[in-house]
């Protein structure tokens, strides 16, 4: 699986507040909603899944 972040002509930098946009390569992908879990977040996935390399990205 390969991430990598796009930037436009003459950004230095990307700002916390800008999106940045990321292609990403790999196997499947899933959108979820972060559940809570005590004072963190919890995001369930497949058992099959167990032991494998995941990205997860911040889309809102």
């Amino acid at each position: 699986m390969m991430l990598r972040a796009i930037r436009g002509p003459g950004d230095r930098m990307a700002r916390a507040r800008r999106d940045t946009k990321f292609e990403i390569y790999g196997q499947e992908m899933l959108e979820k909603v972060v559940a809570k879990s005590g004072s963190s977040g919890r995001v369930y996935l497949p058992p099959d899944w167990i032991g494998k390399r995941v990205k997860v990205v911040r889309v809102d």
